[in-house]
């Protein structure tokens, strides 16, 4: 959890409930740190009117919302008021100040078995109020339990997560946490999923809690859901046998064979309050809960525009850490309005100390376009910084080509890493190169920020259980990339049937997208796969297939722009008069030459932006089209100089003595930070970048793609 300042459009209350901060939000909703008027805190989740308007929505919202109050055990955290009537519905839940169990093994090591027995005692008592209740979990995982003095807190019971986002229970549902979800939950079985499923979940949170590590490994989403299903997990980190054992009749693929919840319990043993935790982690705990009850009284912006400069509230994770690391940025003006000359200059340093940053992209091989961009952004951003009078320190740029290949990249990587003046590399620009280099930059603790990269391995990369981890991935995951075209056929273009064309050529692609679309269907409405073999370049008998189930949308599933032209031929062809839809990876001049007026109207979810349709980076595209002598700004431009303007804006934080990689890859961690194109910040708990203001809509409109704006924002 990170504590986050109000925003101005947030109300000042809800049902009674006098809102302090933002600790979460997504597609969903808002989740809020509220005071009720008796003055108790309470982590108060309002679900946006878009998702209320739905009658079934509602309905399942008023039955779990009512359901969730009636769960009553010492070791949860009880619903303390709801109103799933209001406009925007909401539930409020008694807010845990401790530190979540991740967070804790992330900063101090796996437990002891001990503790381990004590935590999974405690748990299966909070599952049995829970299935008590009428509800099944669905969500158990590191986050959602909280670390007291006294024992755990189970969160989050009745009101699962999907994809990410608040959201409610339902049928043909993925609903869970990849790694921590059971494998009837894995095949989206939900008529399977109940009571077993949690016991298989809570078995992957005691294997964590005993090892470090989830029990089906990390990697990609559809590589950790297929060892759920299919594989063993790997348990040889759990010392004590009889613990181990125990874990592994948990972790049972048939639900039949798992221990009942009351089974679990009396083999788990019984446990004191006092001395549950080992030594140092009661200080830890009441130091966390301490610092995060005393709040100060919220400060708003006074406008929505007005640049600000927001340094992070204490997170979790860094007051864990505690010490010099964990030392909370100061304000010093929007380092957004710095780089580009707006807004007041700063009146700190005028020292001329010199920091070195690098570009690594490819600038001769496949990725030219992009590449020269980036390196284009970023260097604009540099010049504009060393062009003020009021600098704290002259920016040195260093760019080095690793022409889009992979031993070209962690060559390029050894000789950064190796040169003790570069503070960070923007950089590189392909997922190929990306992975080539992390492994240098991660040894050698050099911040590696990249905005271009969307693979899955590469967000397996980023070590969540390092707070120095230099990887730093700005853009939001292949995984999410599905979440715009779920807005825009519900809110924009509703449609209630939508047709997956599922490109077996990008097999592990088109999987993700398909599936995380079947669990979070457009309009709530039905969803039909249909898969296109990879030798098959007829997309004739899909389209037909399409129509003949009445289709108002269809979504090109796959990554290949050719194929995704052929597609488009064929909808046009038949007549196909609702919504075509594809992803970023196929919108490209290519698409576009190969579909000719074929690709009209199609629809793409997008990581990037069209600066020029910005209001915030309207001066930078002034400059940058004077800079460069160009009529328009590339693809990757504006992301390069925010990317830059991130590490300079941190960088100017850390004073004027030597720069330590460690310290900054931390600071760059904690910190929220406004560009021109979006607020960058990190999840705390994951160390992945806040993937929500980074997913945009783009449609093309008279041959050419428009770019619509921030998913969430965009309006029919």
């Amino acid at each position: 959890m990170t504590v986050r300042p109000l925003t101005a459009q947030d109300p000042e209350s809800v049902g009674g409930h006098r809102l302090l901060a933002r600790i979460g939000a997504g597609g969903m909703g808002v989740v809020y740190l509220a005071r009720s008027e008796g003055g108790a805190l309470a982590a108060l989740k309002v679900i946006r009117a878009e998702h209320a308007a739905d009658p079934g929505f509602r309905a399942r919202f008023r039955r779990e919302a009512r359901a969730a109050a009636r769960v009553d055990g010492r070791w949860t955290a009880p619903v303390t008021a709801a109103d799933p009537e209001a406009a925007e519905p909401w539930i409020a839940t008694a807010f845990v100040p401790g530190p979540s169990l991740a967070e804790t093994v992330a900063g101090h090591g796996p437990l002891p078995p001990d503790t381990v027995r004590a935590l999974g005692a405690r748990l299966a008592e909070a599952l049995a109020a829970v299935h008590a209740a009428g509800l099944v979990h669905r969500d158990i995982k590191p986050g959602n339990v909280l670390l007291a003095l006294d024992g755990p807190r189970l969160i989050d019971f009745g009101i699962a997560r999907v994809g990410g986002a608040t959201a409610l229970t339902a049928t043909d549902v993925v609903i869970g946490t990849p790694g921590y979800l059971s494998p009837e939950q894995a095949r989206a079985r939900e008529e399977e999923v109940g009571p077993p499923s949690d016991v298989f979940s809570l078995g992957c949170v005691l294997a964590y809690a005993a090892t470090g590590r989830p029990p089906f490994g990390g990697g990609t989403v559809p590589a950790v859901i297929f060892r759920t299903v299919h594989e063993e997990p790997r348990l040889d980190g759990i010392t004590e046998d009889g613990l181990r054992i125990l874990v592994a009749r948990c972790l049972a693929k048939d639900p039949a064979a798992r221990p009942t919840v009351p089974e679990l319990r009396a083999a788990l043993g019984d446990f004191g309050t006092d001395d549950w935790l080992p030594p140092g982690l009661p200080a830890v705990i009441a130091e966390r809960s301490a610092q995060v009850l005393n709040l100060p009284e919220p400060e708003r912006p006074t406008a929505p525009g007005t640049p600000v400069d927001e340094p992070p509230a204490p997170s979790r994770r860094r007051l864990l850490l505690g010490g010099t690391a964990a030392v909370v940025l100061a304000a010093g003006g929007s380092a957004a309005a710095w780089l580009t000359g707006r807004g007041d200059p700063p009146s700190t340093s005028v020292s001329r100390l010199r920091r070195t940053v690098a570009v690594q992209a490819d600038l001769s091989g496949p990725g030219k376009a992009l590449g020269t961009s980036v390196e284009h952004g970023v260097r604009l951003a540099v010049e504009q910084h060393n062009a003020r009078a009021d600098r704290p320190f002259d920016l040195a740029l260093t760019v080095l080509d690793d022409a889009g290949d992979a031993d070209r990249a962690e060559e390029a990587a050894r000789r950064l890493a190796g040169d003790g003046r570069v503070c960070a590399v923007i950089g590189p620009t392909s997922d190929a190169t990306a992975l080539a280099a992390a492994d240098r930059y991660k040894k050698a603790f050099l911040p590696m920020v990249t905005a271009w990269a969307g693979s899955d391995s590469l967000y397996a990369a980023v070590d969540m259980k390092n707070p120095t981890s230099s990887v730093f991935q700005l853009r939001p995951s292949d995984t999410a990339i599905d979440a715009p075209l779920v807005r825009y056929l519900t809110s924009v273009r509703p449609a209630r049937r939508t047709f997956l064309v599922e490109d077996l050529a990008a097999r592990d692609y088109s999987w993700r997208i398909a599936q995380n679309l079947v669990g979070n269907p457009p309009s709530n409405g039905t969803v039909v796969r249909h898969q296109v073999a990879a030798d098959a370049g007829d997309f004739g008998p899909a389209v037909a297939a399409a129509l003949a189930g009445r289709a108002q949308a269809v979504v090109y599933c796959g990554d290949s722009s050719p194929r995704a032209a052929s597609c488009a031929r064929a909808l046009r062809a038949a007549g196909f008069t609702g919504t075509p839809a594809a992803t970023e990876a196929v919108l490209t001049p290519e698409f576009l030459r190969a579909a000719g007026p074929a690709a009209e109207g199609w629809v793409f979810s997008a990581t990037f932006v069209d600066p020029s349709r910005l209001t915030s980076a309207a001066a930078f595209v002034r400059s940058f089209k004077k800079r460069y002598g160009v009529r328009s700004v590339g693809r990757g431009a504006a992301e390069a100089y925010d990317a830059l303007g991130l590490v300079a804006h941190v960088l100017a934080a850390m004073g004027t003595g030597p720069v330590d990689r460690g310290d900054l890859a931390h600071r760059l961690r904690a910190v929220s930070y406004r560009g021109i194109t979006r607020t960058f910040a990190f999840r705390d708990g994951t160390a992945e970048v806040d993937q929500e203001p980074g997913l945009f809509l783009w449609r093309v409109e008279h041959g050419t793609p428009l770019f619509l704006g921030q998913y969430q924002e965009v309006r029919g």
